[in-house]
């Protein structure tokens, strides 16, 4: 099984990548979908963040208020980092399923979707590693047009990730997204090309089909055995 992993910033244009890989048959696990399942009401995720923040970041129905609690940790890296560490292993094991329901469908290639992957240290489960990259100022741009948040609002919040520039020296692919839709969509072909060709032994034996195969070669040749052996024993 190929695990390509697909990571960039805050307005970089990820989520319009990830979902050209979906349009084109190739399963995308997001961990952002993971994450917000993770802090539903009553989860394990849900009851910790609530002990560690308190009641007041919940709406009046007992759900997380996504927005309050999101002004809190952006505005305070120790919280921030409290977060990340309350969330982390129900994020990992919700991805850690998801792949393996792909995995028992059959798919031979997914993407996934971490905008922590490095940081996480997931890019060491992916290959290639997928980073799209925006020069900072039209980042920016787009964050505040996007949102419509304010350009000291949109610094804070770039300035609590690990900035584009140093994740494309960790790329094995950069997407560069500064251009216009129709560009992305060409260069997402070529990637498209690159991440679709055929499987290494690794990755085959990796894949169910593989794993399908290696247990009918082991149970011929315990077939085979047992058969030799009857004989000699005639």
């Amino acid at each position: 099984m190929r695990i390509v992993g697909l990571t960039g910033g805050i307005s970089s244009g990820k989520s319009t990548v990830s979902n050209l890989f979906k349009s084109n048959g190739i399963p995308v696990v997001d961990a952002d979908v993971v994450a917000r399942a993770a802090l539903n009401k009553g989860t394990g995720g849900w009851k910790k963040v609530v002990a560690a923040f308190g009641q007041e970041i919940l709406l009046e129905n007992g759900e997380v208020n996504r927005p309050r609690l999101g002004q809190i940790v952006f505005s305070d890296p120790d919280k921030r980092q409290l977060l990340n560490r309350l969330l982390a292993p129900y994020i990992s094991s919700g991805i850690f399923w998801e792949i393996v329901k792909l995995w028992m469908k059959g798919h031979e290639i997914i993407v996934l979707d971490v905008p922590l992957l490095f940081e996480a240290k997931m890019d060491k489960l992916t290959k290639p590693t997928i980073v799209v990259w925006v020069d900072p100022e039209t980042q920016i741009q787009r964050l505040m047009a996007r949102d419509g948040t304010s350009e000291e609002d949109a610094r804070n919040r770039m300035s609590s990730q690990m900035s584009l520039d140093v994740k494309r020296t960790k790329a094995d692919i950069v997407i560069d997204n500064t251009g216009s839709l129709d560009d992305l969509n060409e260069k997402f072909q070529k990637v498209l090309f690159e991440v679709s060709k055929p499987l290494t032994w690794t990755e085959f034996w990796l894949s169910r089909q593989g794993a399908l195969t290696a247990l009918a070669l082991v149970t011929s040749g315990v077939l085979l055995c047992r058969k030799a052996f009857n004989i000699d024993d005639l």
